[in-house]
């Protein structure tokens, strides 16, 4: 029994669930269009509200009012000709009608009523009125017409002895000053949405200069920014640039530190230099002083990744340039390399730290490869550069692994500058202060393609 409750219960939750995704994938995502849509959507509500109880209500009401006003000069036509037969040209009546009624009248001879006409959508509401009053006030058969050209109504009403025809306004009988009330509500809505754009788009606009803001930061790219807008938007605005001031604080007091640092090895190391010199030629001083220069190569590669090349300023930079430079060295070593080029090589970067980082990309290929090809390609929102090499390639379960500091492969490929397992982890950290990444496949040529982004 619990079992069929619950299927019961759960169809409609099932049938909810299914619209709310229906409805999630095909409302805006843009806070903007959101915030828009939430002013719209109770404006055209209400302004559809209004409209119907006006046309159904109100609109009817007068209809029906007016409508019956007509039915009672009809019928006051006809009492007027019953009651005066000694007027044969009827001329006082015409008279009546004319000025008092504000009616054309015309006395037909006996004939049968026309066919009635088919009904106008447009005009359903006054035919269904008007025939309803005519039908109380009148005791003989009678025609209208409501769809004739000039604004025109026309009632024939069948006597024993002649057809009266009249002619009356269709305003007499119906409310057609309903476009006032339409033209007003569609004027007033214009205004109202017009106002909700322009202060939607100038409280979203701080918003923008914000997330602009972050993002050119998290590119490692310098950023001018001064909170603006509302309340809350400075208040994201001025944490966003303490974050700024802390991360910055952060990267200058460990550059200084790790310059510090730097500096002491490197007066340890050249003393052991300069004890070694004073050793002379021997077969343990040349032992040591290969230790002492792996050591020297060991401790820059640390202290390159550590710092991160965070102090350099972004300026444009030719890929083109920079992988033709790196193309050539590649050649000299006996490495046949292709490139090919597809959108503008120039980004936005900091030109010594993407050297590096395809540096030591390209050193990695050409130390395992015999031929390499380097593909840059710019989408307009991000630049994708392929370096790819026919070496033995690096297991697929262990190609996340190589992005490890101090991490060394087992297999013949090893991506270590120096030894120190950091040539790609350099390289990612590189990529990532600029707000892009690098992934490893597997290369058309059969070994390995290094496919890094980076954000226009």
């Amino acid at each position: 029994m619990s079992l069929v409750i619950n299927e019961v219960l759960s169809a409609p939750r099932q049938i909810w669930r299914r619209f709310a995704d229906w409805l999630h994938a095909r409302m805006p995502k843009g806070l903007y269009a959101r915030a828009l849509l939430i002013v719209i959507l109770p404006v055209v509500l209400l302004q559809s509200a209004v409209a119907y109880v006006f046309m159904e209500r109100h609109w009817e009401v007068v209809t029906y009012r007016l409508s019956a006003g007509v039915a009672r000069q009809a019928a006051a036509v006809v009492d007027i000709y019953r009651t005066f037969p000694d007027d044969a040209e009827h001329s006082q009546l015409r008279r009546i009608a004319a000025l008092d009624l504000n009616m054309e009248l015309t006395i037909l001879p006996r004939e049968p009523l026309p066919a009635p006409v088919t009904k106008q959508s447009l005009f359903a509401l006054l035919d269904k009125a008007l025939n309803a009053e005519l039908s109380r006030k009148l005791m003989q058969p009678y025609w209208i017409n409501t769809s004739l050209p000039g604004n025109l109504i026309e009632i024939r009403v069948a006597l024993d002895d002649a057809t009266l025809r009249m002619l009356v306004t269709r305003t007499h009988a119906y409310a057609s000053n309903s476009y006032i009330f339409f033209m007003w509500m569609a004027i007033a809505s214009i205004i109202i949405l017009a106002i909700a754009t322009s202060f939607l788009r100038n409280q979203i606009k701080p918003i923008l200069r914000l997330a602009r803001a972050a993002e050119e930061f998290g590119k490692g790219r310098d950023v001018q920014f001064s909170p603006r807008g509302a309340r809350e938007v400075r208040q994201a605005g001025a944490a966003f640039l303490e974050m700024k001031r802390r991360v910055e604080r952060a990267i200058e007091q460990r550059t200084t530190m790790l310059n510090g640092v730097s500096h002491d090895l490197r007066t340890i190391i050249t003393r052991f230099k300069l004890s070694l010199a004073l050793m002379g030629e021997s077969n343990e001083a040349r032992e040591m002083r290969k230790d002492i220069d792996e050591m020297e190569r060991m401790v820059e590669a640390y202290l390159a990744f550590a710092r991160g090349d965070g102090g350099e300023a972004s300026a444009p930079t030719d890929m083109r340039a920079l992988l033709d430079e790196l193309k050539a060295d590649s050649e000299r070593r006996g490495v046949a390399v292709s490139m090919r080029i597809d959108g503008d090589p120039v980004l936005d970067a900091r030109p010594a730290a993407v050297k590096r980082l395809f540096a030591n990309l390209v050193g990695n290929a050409q130390r395992y490869g015999k031929k390499l090809e380097f593909a840059i390609a710019n989408d307009g929102e991000a630049m994708v550069v392929h370096i790819d090499d026919d070496g033995p390639g690096i297991p697929v379960e262990r190609r996340e692994d190589a992005f490890r500091p101090f991490y060394r492969l087992d297999e013949s490929r090893n991506q270590d500058n120096g030894n120190s397992g950091l040539g790609l982890a350099i390289a990612r950290d590189i990529a990532r202060s600029h707000g892009g990444d690098i992934t490893l496949d597997r290369s058309p040529l059969g070994g390995l393609r290094a496919t890094v982004t980076l954000p226009i």
